[in-house]
């Protein structure tokens, strides 16, 4: 249980990491090419996808990713 605990911390992560790094790169007008489909429903809507994108991926971190210390004690 804790190897899928911990998997979804990494997914989490990856989740935020993608998020910020189309964030960044849609100032310069490029976009990741497993994100395109973010700008089909609009620049606004884009921007909305892109921060729940963080969003979820920092919650998933927080919850699953840091170790548990309580259990260990």
């Amino acid at each position: 249980m804790e190897d899928i605990k911990s998997k979804l911390g990494q997914g989490g992560l990856l989740l935020a990491a993608l998020g910020i790094i189309s964030i960044l790169l849609s100032v310069f007008n490029y976009n990741i090419r497993l994100l395109s489909w973010i700008d089909i429903w609009g620049s606004g809507m884009g921007w909305i996808i892109r921060i729940l994108l963080i969003g979820i991926g920092v919650a998933l971190f927080y919850i699953y990713g840091r170790e548990s210390e309580e259990v260990e004690e």
